[in-house]
């Protein structure tokens, strides 16, 4: 697929679109996965655009490199990070570690999980160590990764009403305009 980064939003809304039809053995597809994941982050974070497009874009990875979950994380989040900026390509590059911490600090948490994080889950280390919690623990985006984790194992309901990518468009626009003024 793709190696060099998403650099203008009309190819990474075309990535997003290829993730139609693909289902990472999960019951929706990618693009309706990552719809979800962002109308349950806009419902419970109203004002938080990086975050709702972190959830949007948080399996881009996978769309562009499919059969990796140990590393989509990580190559979505270097895939995304000129064009959304930092806080958007961390919240996307440690959502998989999100899963292990909650595992990890939560005792009930991997019921939650579908069959298919369970696997992934596994392939991605599974409990972190006491190591890996102390520097979670002192991330400053920790609560959101946290959020953004929860609102990826709840999108994954077929045939969920959620709006198309078309409405993200402006929200994308936002936060990418919000990381160029950042950067000049």
């Amino acid at each position: 697929m793709r190696d060099a980064p998403i650099t203008d939003i009309d190819s990474l809304l075309g990535v997003l679109e290829t993730g139609a039809g693909a289902t990472d053995a999960e019951d929706v597809d990618l693009l309706a996965h990552g719809l979800q994941c962002a109308a349950i982050l806009a419902d419970v974070a109203p004002y938080d655009h990086e975050l709702q497009v972190a959830g949007l874009v948080h399996d881009v990875g996978t769309v562009l490199w499919p059969g990796r979950p140990r590393t989509h994380a990580r190559t979505g989040a270097a895939a995304v990070a000129d064009l959304l900026g930092e806080r958007v390509a961390w919240l996307v590059g440690h959502h998989d570690e999100a899963k292990r911490y909650l595992v990890t600090v939560d005792g009930d948490y991997a019921s939650r999980l579908s069959p298919g994080s369970v696997h992934t889950l596994e392939v991605q280390g599974g409990r972190l160590d006491d190591a890996e919690r102390t520097r979670l623990d002192a991330e400053p985006w920790l609560d959101d990764v946290l959020t953004l984790r929860r609102a990826d194992d709840d999108a994954k309901v077929p045939g969920r009403d959620v709006p198309p990518l078309s409405h993200w468009r402006p929200v994308v626009e936002r936060v990418a305009s919000m990381r160029a003024l950042g950067a000049k």
